[in-house]
């Protein structure tokens, strides 16, 4: 089993764990080292702050996506909360910028490196999610029975904005990708947004068809993201540092013509793995890879697109 399969396989299974954490924002008690260690937290503009996840490619440090912190006047907003055992550590990085109580969390994503600590927030934090992730939500273990009291209590279709004026958030949904819910988050007065895994890194995307995802659909929705969405200059990835505008152009370019390529080979009659096997990265997207570690392969991907191209 490659690396790359490895990692992947090891999000999905946290998927599915349970989340043991003590739901409460009392103070931490001295998050470990080796966990503080894996995160960090950087501002990005006033009073947004970024902690971030631990490379992908360290399975063991991994803490999870990228989590996006707004402190506004009526508390912290979070968008994704990690994997399950990190409240603690997010709240120790959270405490070192504000006082304030996480009062509003936001989920990209149904998938546990994303959600793996709203219960360490309380189940009276409210959570909002697009209301596919909601469905996603409940098929996981992490919030059925008992625990379904941290499940999200606010969803949208298309748009919702939360707030208003500096604090404003506007959450948007184009369409199928990584997920069938995924949202992008922006916060317009600072020109910032989150994409979630919709954008994680500058390598093929990993797509979860167990919860709706397709390639070619997330190549078009990523068009239709940078086609629609203004005035957004930083972008905050899943799991890589802050980027620009205009990397996720390039990055939603890159997913095009990934999709225009599987077009061709099967115009061409090779077979998935046969294209596969002979895939490599375009030379005009210099620093992308195959996968986020460099060391996987393009199947997966390519066998999707197959399956989605020949219906």
């Amino acid at each position: 089993m490659n690396r790359r399969t490895v990692v992947l396989a090891a999000i999905l299974v946290f998927g599915t764990l349970s989340i043991v954490v003590s739901a409460r924002q009392a103070p931490p008690q001295g998050p470990t080292k080796t966990s503080l260690d894996a995160t960090n937290i950087e501002k990005v503009r006033e009073n947004l702050y970024v902690i971030t996840g631990s490379s992908i490619a360290n399975m063991d440090a991994f803490s999870g996506g990228n989590t996006a912190v707004l402190v506004t006047n009526q508390g912290v907003v979070l968008v994704d909360t990690k994997l399950p055992e990190w409240g603690r550590p997010l709240l120790g990085r959270i405490r070192t910028v504000t006082d304030k109580p996480v009062t509003t969390i936001i989920n990209t994503h149904t998938h546990s490196d994303h959600t793996g600590s709203n219960d360490f927030f309380g189940a009276s934090v409210e959570t909002v999610v697009h209301e596919n992730t909601l469905t996603n939500m409940t098929r996981m273990d992490a919030f059925k029975g008992e625990k379904a009291k941290f499940l999200p209590k606010r969803t949208y279709k298309d748009k919702l904005s939360l707030g208003g004026g500096k604090d404003q958030i506007d959450l948007y949904y184009f369409g199928v990708g990584h997920t069938n819910g995924d949202t992008f988050v922006v916060f317009p007065a600072l020109r910032v947004m989150h994409t979630g895994d919709m954008f994680a890194w500058k390598a093929l995307p990993y797509i979860d068809t167990s919860n709706g995802g397709s390639v070619v659909a997330h190549a078009d929705t990523l068009r239709k993201v940078v086609s629609t969405i203004q005035n957004v200059d930083t972008v905050i990835t899943g799991h890589t540092p802050v980027l620009t505008w205009n990397e996720l152009r390039e990055y939603a370019d890159f997913n095009r013509d990934f999709v225009s390529w599987a077009q061709a080979q099967i115009k061409a009659g090779k077979s998935a793995g046969d294209a596969a096997a002979a895939y490599q990265v375009p030379a005009q997207y210099k620093g992308y890879s195959i996968s986020p570690n460099a060391q996987g392969d393009a199947k997966a991907n390519v066998e999707i697109v197959y399956k989605e191209l020949k219906k």
